[in-house]
């Protein structure tokens, strides 16, 4: 039976988040907050100033949190993957688990691409249920609305729409005119879109100048829904920052090899509810997966 883990990504910090790890791994801990050069758990714990949800904190807080958890979970010789995958920032702690690089690595990739997808502005992010993309783009179309990309395919029942802050203004007036129901997302530029090139451009420099080893265990790729392929580490990653999450097409392709599928996920709930409804809607199929 397939087993896969899941991480989460930018949307599932909440306040007191590692207070369970961060005591058990002062060492790593410690060296966290030197190299982000603040006090990450005091941060998490507390968030005093507010800013844990603000991108530039989110992010590296998040991948500490998760990494910790994914250690400790190898700590109790938990039960061992098939394969990883995670959502956004959460493929990072994928890649982590799978040995492609170790936690101070990550950790600085993760720190710079949270510093240019917090420099991005003006625009943002919006989920909409039930309104499949043919049709999301019809409605657009129809009421002259141009410039919107979809970030993200989470179910079948919902996509997230990103675009400028004047574009996604007129998008969400054509979809309330049609009762279609949506979900602003608190976040502070279109993420995951063609708004995204000059982030991507510079990050793509940035991985250029680590190496990458080979996953022990197979990671599935936000942008294509199938395992990273050699040598194409960097271009992958660098073009998540344009490129929609596919996470439903990741899952489906696990499906695919297993209608069985296990999942678990590391901190969270969210991303096993987003396996179940996808399962869902998914046909048994008895194809056997290919990388």
């Amino acid at each position: 039976m397939v087993f896969a883990v899941l991480f989460p990504g930018q949307g599932a910090q909440f306040r007191g988040m590692g207070a369970d790890v961060f005591g058990r791994y002062p060492g790593l801990t410690r060296f966290a907050c030197d190299l982000l050069g603040y006090d990450l758990v005091a941060l998490c714990r507390d968030d005093p100033d507010g800013v844990l949800a603000q991108t530039r904190h989110t992010q590296p807080a998040l991948y500490t949190v998760n990494a910790l958890h994914m250690f400790e979970r190898a700590h109790h010789e938990q039960r061992q993957a098939d394969y990883y995958l995670g959502h956004s920032l959460g493929e990072y702690n994928a890649l982590l688990a799978a040995g492609v690089f170790d936690f101070e690595t990550g950790l600085r990739l993760v720190k710079k691409r949270a510093e240019l997808m917090a420099a991005a502005h003006g625009g943002g992010m919006t989920a909409v249920m039930d309104t499949p993309e043919p049709q999301l783009r019809e409605i657009f179309a129809a009421d002259g609305v141009a410039g919107v990309d979809v970030a993200g395919f989470n179910t079948d029942q919902q996509l997230v729409i990103a675009a400028p802050d004047n574009v996604l203004h007129a998008a969400h007036i054509a979809l309330k005119e049609r009762g279609v129901r949506f979900a602003p997302l608190r976040v502070s530029a279109p993420f995951h879109s063609r708004y995204m090139a000059p982030a991507r451009d510079e990050f793509e420099e940035f991985l250029r100048g680590f190496t990458f080893a080979q996953p022990q265990v197979p990671v599935i790729a936000n942008v294509t829904g199938r395992a990273h392929r050699p040598g194409e580490m960097v271009r992958t990653l660098s073009e998540q920052l344009v490129e929609p999450v596919r996470w439903t097409d990741s899952i489906r392709h696990l499906l695919a090899a297993d209608p069985e599928l296990e999942c678990e996920e590391v901190g969270g709930q969210s991303l096993l509810r987003m396996v179940a409804r996808i399962r869902k809607a998914t046909p048994v199929a008895n194809s056997e997966v290919r990388n």
